[in-house]
């Protein structure tokens, strides 16, 4: 009988293709042979496959990124035309604001927002054991057998006592549990009630002060005058490129409120026109505005500003204690011949407040209407030529008293603590008065009054830190508390100061620290004020014990 030939079988699939398929054959060489050429042509049909697919996603990619190109040309044109919109709009966009100041909204409404402290969860006990539970079982046997019946019994009883161990121990356990929820239930409603007490008495302080400054304004105060327009001007909306500076003073005998107002520079200034998407090339090419178009639409702004700067504080004037204007315009610029920057007044114009009432807003040209005022400028505001101010601001407070120097009587022997109150003041001026001479800053004593208050002031004329700030000057031997550095923080915000600094020869307590945290307040001990003292060549000494026992 002839045997058949043997049949070889290789079964081949490529899942990506979705193919599949079997190879026989007589011969092992000539099937593997087969399915080697089988294999690289699917292959190289996935790979066709694959190059086909990339090809039409980067089609699809370049098309989608044309697309994308051309809308984020449109979009970033429209938010170029969009802003020459808002600066052409600067006037106009005040006339549907009403400026006066709703002291009612200042008011803090807030309540507190920590959710109450949920009752303690208080696990019960378990059932406790009892003996019949355990009573043993007899049969006929223990009745008539005694040794059995006393080992079940024994039995019974050793059961009856463990379970009783370990319910006493479980019921240990849980009142421990019980006991702890119930201390940390009343950890939690104390921490509530505190940070509740504190939460309202802080927002009463805030709404107080602000009913304080709301009452000032209504009775005439000369300085709520000034700083109720200086807060209207701070509600006005600009582009964030727009400094938001201002110096205010107001004469309370005339009626005159005099604003040095910083202006932005040119530069600041948008150049964008337009923007267009390059296909060819995939990439965005911006055209800018034209250096007349620009310098026409920088001098356009000014007059703007100026306008709506006087139309705000005016329209606000709710007591009518404002008669007239002077509105200086300040610029601070890179003086192209040195390099440095330079700060000029490059308009100025007065006006009473019945001649600016008689304008009509919405019709007029800026320009024409700075004109018309009598206005002092160059007829091109960027070139930004300096002009003398029509009114200067003026510093001067009644609260201001004549300077004596102190600081040429301190030696090392000196105690800080125990030199006379009133030349502590005036020590604490001559040395902030050294700590801001780089600046060209000014310092100025208030009128004694032991009162905690004010005891001095500084101009600090850097455009970034500086402003006006309120020092207090505490010659103590304890403690300083909290109050102090409550009452501090008042102080600064009725002065519209922009920092409040409190130096005393002591130390401060904890929660003083905690409440000045994140507020624009700085607290020096006496520690500080030696270093403060030594940086400027002077050396003294502090000793608490020693000035407790001088002083009465």
């Amino acid at each position: 009988m002839r045997v058949p030939a043997p049949t070889y079988r290789i079964e081949l699939s490529h899942p990506q293709l979705g193919r599949h398929r079997v190879i026989t054959g007589k011969d092992p060489r000539v099937v593997r042979l087969k399915a080697a050429e089988q294999e690289s042509q699917w292959e190289a049909q996935w790979l066709r496959k694959c190059e086909a697919e990339l090809k039409r996603l980067e089609r699809e990619a370049k098309q989608a990124r044309a697309e994308n190109g051309l809308e984020e040309a449109r979009l970033q044109t429209e938010e170029a035309e969009q802003e020459i919109a808002e600066l052409n709009g600067i006037l106009a966009h005040t006339l549907d604001v009403d400026d006066r100041i709703d002291w009612n909204a200042l008011y803090d409404h807030r309540e507190f927002g920590r959710p109450p402290v949920t009752p303690p969860i208080y696990e019960s006990f378990p059932p406790e054991p009892e003996p019949r539970q355990f009573a043993p079982e007899f049969g006929l046997l223990d009745k008539v057998w005694s040794t059995g019946r006393a080992k079940k019994e024994k039995a019974a009883e050793k059961a009856f006592r463990l379970a009783l161990e370990e319910w006493n121990r479980k019921v240990a356990q849980i009142e421990h549990q019980n006991l702890e929820n119930r201390a940390r239930h009343d950890r939690d409603v104390a921490s509530h009630g505190a940070e509740r007490e504190a939460f309202y008495a802080e927002r009463d302080r805030r709404n107080q002060a602000i009913e304080k400054e709301a009452k000032a304004y209504f009775d005439g105060d000369p300085s709520a005058v000034s700083e109720y327009c200086d807060l209207v001007l701070s509600r006005s909306e600009y582009p964030a490129y727009f400094p938001k500076e201002w110096e205010l003073a107001f004469n309370a005998a005339t009626g005159m409120l005099v604003i040095d107002y910083q202006l932005p520079s040119k530069d600041a200034m948008p150049t964008r026109k337009g923007v267009k998407y390059i296909k060819s090339r995939d990439e965005f090419k911006v055209s800018t505005h034209s250096a007349a178009f620009t310098n026409a639409l920088y001098d356009s702004v000014l007059y703007q500003v100026c306008i709506r700067t006087i139309h705000e504080v005016l329209e606000a004037d709710a007591v009518g204690a404002i008669s007239g204007v002077v509105y200086n315009g300040i610029v601070t610029s890179i003086d192209p011949s040195t390099g440095n920057p330079v700060t000029a007044c490059i308009m100025s114009v007065q006006v009473s407040k019945a001649e600016f009432l008689e304008i009509n807003l919405a019709r007029v040209e800026p320009k024409e209407c700075f004109k018309k005022l009598k206005g002092v400028g160059s007829s091109k505001l960027h070139g930004l030529a300096p002009v003398p101010p029509l009114a200067k601001l003026d510093k001067e407070d009644s609260r201001f008293v004549e300077a004596y120097s102190v600081v040429d009587d301190i030696d090392s022997s000196s105690n800080l603590a125990s030199m006379d109150w009133e030349d502590f003041e005036h020590l604490i001026r001559e040395v902030f008065e050294a700590e801001f001479a780089s600046s060209d800053g000014e310092v100025k004593v208030t009128r004694a009054s032991r009162d905690g208050g004010v005891d001095a002031i500084a101009f600090d004329p850097d455009p970034i830190r500086g402003g006006k700030i309120v020092i207090q000057a505490k010659r103590y031997t304890g403690t300083v508390g909290v109050s102090a550095i409550r009452d501090l923080y008042g102080t600064v915000v009725n002065e519209g100061a922009t920092k409040g600094i409190l130096v005393t020869t002591s130390d401060y307590g904890p929660d003083a620290y905690k409440f000045a945290r994140e507020k624009p307040l700085s607290l020096l001990n006496g520690a500080n004020l030696l270093h403060l003292l030594e940086k400027h060549g002077r050396r003294a000494r502090i000793d608490l014990a020693e000035a407790r026992e001088q002083l009465p």
